[in-house]
């Protein structure tokens, strides 16, 4: 019998983040400070909205590229917040989560043999979305010295004439880092210059905690270059309503739309109509998240810098990654050993890149208590560590 797989979906290996927590649920007294998910539960006016649709039998599809009132809602989020227009008919679509608006943008723009610029350390979707279109990721590292931002020079030094996409992760996972403007200013300059088009995943853009978050498609020149992707997990707490949407001109939404009509048909019609709430009515509440995830991020750069942990000071999303490279373990020992033997799971920096090797993702989308019952833990195991 012939083998039914298809080769590149078999060299791609599965996510790196879930190996521990398979773990963690079946280990007594285990804390997990590994998934990128709030503690929060959807706010109550936004989980009210959904409810209200169902019962109002608003069951069926919508149209493919989503409901009329959440576009509309979407681009009047993005003029108030990134001073940004977008045409709700044509250049906006629903997608289910913002890794389908990832996966299709892909598909639509690439073809075998164009090159994909993804900085890394950076979440586990772009190299496999890339290689699944027969396209070629190309790796930039993020140095910890920049406090893992992009700068032009390495955008430079990666681009060839094959270059079509170039991927921007920020604010970032696994790293917190960020990018201001004069950064995407030097960035955009580069893409307009080389001609390549940018997808930006701004999926944490409401948790940055130095400054507001900046979309590089506000920069003169971008948004028509540019495939904003963004959703409702992060900000309004709503990760199992799997809903995200993108932004893009035209030319490249109606390819992603008929991509998306094909594979998906539309996202969920409830949680469409509990976005439109939250978009809406729902500044209060991601503030109020906002404040929660900035207490526990200062506690606990605080604690593993009094560790004697090297950890920069991240400004965006709800991650802190420390390095662990003094205590001369890689990555993966760490986390097996602080695992093993004081049940705290976290997740290796390679999970997120080669690049990421000496340095843990820790995620503070836990409470406070969590958080410190967790950290005397660790606290224990870096000094037996020390002793040795």
């Amino acid at each position: 019998m012939r083998d039914p797989l298809s080769k590149v979906t078999k060299e791609i290996k599965p996510s790196g983040i879930r190996k521990f927590f398979d773990i963690v649920s079946e280990m007594k007294d285990a804390i997990s400070l590994g998934v990128g998910e709030p503690d929060f539960d959807t706010p109550w006016h936004i989980r009210e909205e959904g409810i209200y649709s169902l019962e109002k039998g608003r069951t069926f599809y919508t149209s493919n590229s989503g409901l009329k009132e959440l576009k509309m809602e979407v681009c009047n989020y993005l003029k108030r917040k990134l001073d940004v227009d977008y045409d709700y008919n044509g250049e906006v679509m629903i997608t289910v989560g913002g890794s389908e608006a990832i996966d299709i943008a892909m598909r639509a723009m690439l073809d075998p043999g164009d090159e994909v610029l993804i900085p890394q350390p950076s979440y586990v979707s772009y190299v496999p979305c890339v290689e699944l279109t027969h396209a070629v990721p190309v790796i930039i590292e993020l140095k910890e010295e920049n406090e893992f931002r992009l700068t032009k020079e390495e955008v430079l030094e990666k681009i060839t004439d094959k270059t079509k996409i170039l991927v921007l992760p920020f604010p970032n996972n696994p790293t917190g880092s960020i990018m201001e403007r004069k950064d995407l200013e030097d960035i955009a300059q580069v893409c307009i210059e080389k001609d390549i088009f940018v997808l930006s995943d701004e999926i944490y853009s409401e948790l940055s905690y130095k400054e507001e978050h900046v979309s590089i498609a506000c920069i003169p020149g971008m948004k028509e270059r540019t495939v904003l992707i963004n959703g409702f997990s992060k900000a309004y707490a709503m990760t199992g309503w799997r809903l995200g949407y993108a932004c893009a001109p035209k030319v490249i939404m109606d390819q992603m739309v008929k991509i998306h009509q094909f594979a998906i048909m539309c996202a969920p019609t409830t949680s469409q109509y509990a976005a439109v709430e939250a978009l809406k009515n729902g500044d209060d509440d991601v503030a109020r998240m906002k404040e929660s995830y900035n207490q526990r991020r200062n506690y606990l750069v605080h604690e593993l810098r009094d560790m004697g942990l090297d950890c920069f000071e991240p400004y965006g999303a709800f991650y802190v990654f420390p390095s662990i490279k003094k205590f001369g373990l890689t990555s993966e020992e760490f986390a097996t050993r602080l695992l093993e033997e004081e049940k705290v799971a976290v997740v290796p920096g390679t999970a997120f890149g080669d690049c990421g090797e000496g340095f843990l993702r820790i995620s503070y989308a836990y409470s406070l208590d969590d958080l410190k019952l967790a950290l005397g833990r660790v606290r224990k195991f870096v000094e037996r560590l020390e002793q040795k």
